[in-house]
């Protein structure tokens, strides 16, 4: 089944047509910059360039930078304060006329991973963890999405983890691979104890990079590198609105 993907981001909006069987994108991507200030309307509008981009039709889903909760933001997040208790679907589809699905950004990358890629038929707990300008996670028990998990937001004295070991806070600070990779461990001997997952799976720009921190992590639990990379966003929106429509 084709659907449109889009991963909206504070910087850009991309999308392509994706193969939900295979996770592979059947047309070109194209991406739009984010709209500033980035208020709903606006985005809105932005994601209708892109489906009139593809002369789409069908169902259409949305990975979104915010906690969501069946669709409704939480929170602003680094777009624009007025999206909180904004009901993301439901805006989108009155611009567009289409049915959305959206989903966490964190969680759609986790879900192309789980389809098509390091997490491919891997059972047990899984968690799929983002290291970029934040810290993004994506939790699976058997395969199935446990949607909504933030864990970039458990505190570290008084503040969000990630402000403390996102891969954003290692260039800010411009830590070694080693100095980070003891925080890293911190952070990760605090999930394991919350979680015991049977696995750690690391995305984001830091999963190319893992050889250069590992050593530094201390954990039972196993951690291994994402495969899925610039298209993650894109493939796993798709595959979320094909999980709810299939």
């Amino acid at each position: 089944m084709q659907i449109l993907g889009i991963d909206i981001g504070g910087s850009g909006i991309k999308g392509a047509i994706v193969d939900t069987i295979t996770g592979e994108l059947v047309t070109k991507k194209f991406r739009l910059p984010t709209p500033r200030p980035a208020t709903p309307m606006k985005v809105a509008k932005t994601v209708q360039k892109l489906v009139n981009h593809f002369d789409w039709k069908g169902d259409v889903g949305a990975g979104f930078p915010t906690p969501l909760f069946h669709g409704k933001c939480l929170s602003g997040s680094n777009l624009h304060p007025e999206w909180k208790g904004v009901q993301a679907d439901t805006l989108f589809k009155s611009v567009t006329g289409l049915e959305f699905t959206v989903i966490n950004d964190a969680d759609a990358a986790a879900e192309a991973e789980m389809h098509f890629g390091a997490g491919k038929g891997k059972d047990g707990l899984v968690a799929v963890i983002t290291l970029g300008t934040g810290i993004g996670s994506g939790l699976f028990y058997n395969g199935v999405l446990i949607p909504n998990s933030v864990l970039g937001h458990v505190s570290y004295k008084g503040e969000p983890y990630e402000k403390y070991a996102a891969d954003s806070i290692r260039k800010q600070e411009d830590l070694s691979y080693s100095k980070w990779g003891k925080r890293l461990n911190k952070y990760f001997r605090h999930i394991e104890l919350i979680l015991s997952p049977d696995l750690f799976i690391i995305g984001g720009g830091a999963s190319a990079k893992l050889h250069k921190f590992i050593d530094q992590i201390n954990i039972r639990t196993e951690i291994i590198p994402a495969e899925n990379k610039n298209e993650a966003g894109i493939i796993g929106a798709a595959v979320g609105a094909f999980d709810k429509v299939k």
